[in-house]
C-alpha cells in the first residue's frame, strides 16, 4: 500500500473521529429519541389497548345492569362517559325505561346523550322524537328532524305534524316516506295507514311490465 494511500486512510480516520467529537452527542441523543419515540408508540399502543378492554368491561356492565333492571344501571351508564359506548348504552336504557313505562327517565336519558356520529345522531333523534310526540312536545320533536331525509324521519315528521293538526303537511310528509320505500316493505303499509289517517289517499305504485 503506498505511502499516500496510508495517510489518506489515516486523514480519513481522523476526520472520522473529529466528527464524532463534534456530533457524536446529537447522533447519540438522536438514536436515544428516536428509540424513545419507538417506545412511546408501544406504550401508547399498549395503553389504547388498555383502556378499549376497560371501556368494554364497563359498557357489558352497564348492559347487564339493565338487563337485570338494577338501580345502578343509570349511574354505569352515565360513568361511560361521552363516547360510543355510552350512546349505546343509553339506547338501551331508554329503551329499557320505556318499556318499563318511564317515558320522561327515557327522554332525560335521550338528551343526555351527545355524539358526533351522523348515523347514530339520527337514531337518537328519532327515538327522541316519538317520545317527545307522546309527551305533547310535538314543536320540539319536529325541530329534531327537520333535516332528516331517512324514510322513518319522514315519518316521524308527518306523526308530529299531525299532533299540531297540520294535516295537509301530514300527509305530504307520509308520502315522501313511502316514495323512498320499496313496495313490498311493511313500513310502507304502516305509512299507508298514517297516510289515511291524515286524511290522504295512499297511491298505488304502478306494476313494473
Amino acid at each position: 500500500m503506498a505511502i499516500d494511500d496510508l495517510l489518506d486512510e489515516h486523514e480519513q480516520s481522523e476526520r472520522v473521529r473529529e466528527w464524532l467529537r463534534r456530533n457524536g452527542a446529537g447522533l447519540i441523543g438522536g438514536i436515544a429519541l428516536g428509540l424513545a419515540a419507538i417506545g412511546g408508540w408501544k406504550w401508547y399502543q399498549n395503553h389504547q389497548a388498555q383502556e378499549q378492554g376497560k371501556a368494554a368491561g364497563q359498557y357489558q356492565a352497564a348492559l347487564d345492569a339493565i338487563e337485570a333492571k338494577d338501580k345502578s344501571a343509570e349511574a354505569k351508564v352515565k360513568a361511560l362517559g361521552q363516547n360510543t359506548y355510552h350512546t349505546l348504552a343509553a339506547l338501551r336504557l331508554a329503551q329499557s325505561q320505556v318499556a318499563a313505562n318511564q317515558r320522561d327517565a327515557a327522554i332525560a336519558t335521550l338528551r343526555s346523550i351527545q355524539t358526533q356520529d351522523p348515523s347514530l345522531s339520527e337514531v337518537v333523534n328519532l327515538r327522541l322524537a316519538r317520545l317527545l310526540i307522546e309527551a305533547k312536545q310535538a314543536p320540539e320533536a319536529l325541530k329534531l328532524v327537520a333535516n332528516a331525509s331517512s324514510p322513518t324521519a319522514f315519518a316521524v315528521r308527518g306523526d308530529a305534524q299531525l299532533a299540531l293538526g297540520q294535516r295537509a303537511q301530514a300527509q305530504e310528509a307520509y308520502r315522501q316516506a313511502m316514495a323512498k320505500l320499496d313496495v313490498a316493505s311493511p313500513q310502507r303499509r304502516l305509512i299507508e295507514l298514517k297516510l289515511t289517517e291524515a286524511g290522504g289517499t295512499p297511491v298505488k305504485p304502478e306494476a313494473k311490465s
